[in-house]
């Protein structure tokens, strides 16, 4: 894998072009590794999943896991923890998708906050062909995708496009492949304005299970919303609105609208 950071962004590429980025113990250790040194840098805003050959990632490892089956144990078990670990990163996550995806690798794309994608690019389901189901991955995956597409691609295993990944859900917005390094650029601009705790709180708030108590779930989210105005965050958020300037903590990013907030 490959680790690149430059203005508040770290790229971390898939770099395993030889058996289609797919998810080994060795690539998954050094995901893992790569965001919890993202999330341990304050210089680092924003992640950013990439990757390099034709295909974003071709999800397990068959390879290694058929060399393991005499250990009773294989590698499929390790994405579990990758995707808690992109799922729970503080710092917003956004994976950029050139090329196809299958399996395990759209637990990827659907456990990133954000996900762009080149029209061009295929998606599959594809474990009931295998003989297997989409578990683990279903735990970022389900969240995403509406209900009757979810059972389609799930039991059919047929393959999609961008266009209709970003129909269902699976990724925010598909674009053709010229300008899909302009739209992830566009993101990263738009994302490394925010604070980095009110980031991170937002994506708390996101991950939040529905409410059975609205009225506390009401007291709740006003003592936050309090908490975050009367923080060092806030306090230089509105002073920097007042004063029609960019706020301390904004990263490589020109001009200077006013933003409010509710």
């Amino acid at each position: 894998m490959r680790v690149a950071t430059a203005r508040g962004v770290t790229t971390l590429t898939l770099d395993s072009p030889h058996n289609r980025n797919a998810l080994s113990t060795a690539l998954m250790t050094e995901l893992l590794a790569g965001i919890a040194a993202a999330v341990a840098d304050d210089a680092v805003r924003v992640v950013v999943l990439d990757h390099t050959g034709p295909v974003f990632c071709s999800g397990a490892d068959l390879k290694e896991t058929a060399a393991a089956y005499a250990s009773g144990s294989v590698p499929a078990g390790m994405l579990g923890d990758v995707l808690v670990a992109v799922r729970e990163c503080p710092k917003p996550v956004l994976a950029k998708v050139a090329g196809p995806a299958r399996a395990g690798g759209l637990g990827l794309i659907a456990a990133a906050d954000l996900a762009v994608c080149a029209q061009e690019a295929t998606f599959a389901f594809t474990e009931v062909r295998i003989g297997v189901i989409p578990a683990v991955i279903s735990a970022t995956v389900l969240p995403r995708l509406h209900p009757r597409a979810a059972a389609e691609l799930y039991l059919t295993g047929d393959t999609f496009d961008g266009r209709r990944a970003a129909e269902v859900g699976l990724v925010t917005a598909a674009v053709p492949a010229g300008e899909l390094d302009a739209a992830v650029a566009r993101y990263c601009a738009s994302l490394v304005r925010g604070a980095p705790g009110a980031l991170a709180g937002t994506k708390e708030l996101l991950r939040r299970p529905a409410a059975t108590d609205l009225r506390a779930e009401i007291a709740d989210l006003s003592a936050r919303s309090t908490g975050y105005f009367l923080s060092a965050e806030g306090r230089e958020g509105v002073a920097a609105f007042r004063e029609n300037r960019l706020a301390r903590w904004v990263v490589a990013v020109d001009g200077g609208d006013g933003e409010g907030a509710g």
